[in-house]
């Protein structure tokens, strides 16, 4: 049992950093041509094509907010329990980042869905997207046993 956080920690870490760069989705069109973007794909092409505000959005989102609630439940693990003002801090931020932890996952689907029914494209999971799920919830499978309440 004593080693099951610092496996879920270094797995978590690994599933985010997989979820970032593996392909997401895969869009068939015309069964000819196909896509299968990245998250960091995604943000980058946001950003390339004028749509900035929606990029950082994503990017916020996406990346950042789920990496520093990882960072947060690390420090969190690897730091002794007080009532210092870091413990104050962790107690008030990393349930804030919970709220946001599956969005993506329900945007991709909801994507996928809307490929499927539009009748102009056919969509499918891939990998990232599995990695992604996987980190956001042994994330907060750590914060829960981190921080029983």
């Amino acid at each position: 049992m004593v080693l099951i956080v610092p496996v879920l920690l270094v797995l978590s870490a690994l599933s985010l950093a997989f979820g970032m760069v593996l392909p997401l989705v895969l869009f068939e069109k015309l069964y000819f041509f196909s896509e299968t973007p990245s998250l960091l794909g995604i943000i980058a092409a946001l950003w390339l094509g004028d749509d900035r505000l929606l990029a950082a959005l994503v990017g916020l989102l996406s990346v950042v907010f789920p990496v520093i609630k990882l960072i947060g439940v690390a420090f969190e693990a690897t730091t002794r329990r007080g009532e210092g003002a870091h413990d104050k801090l962790l107690a008030r931020l990393l349930p804030l980042l919970a709220r946001w932890s599956m969005m993506d996952v329900m945007l991709v689907a909801l994507v996928i869905v809307a490929a499927k029914t539009s009748g102009v494209a056919s969509a499918f999971t891939q990998p990232g997207l599995w990695f992604y799920a996987a980190s956001a919830v042994m994330t907060s499978l750590l914060q829960m046993r981190l921080r029983p309440h």
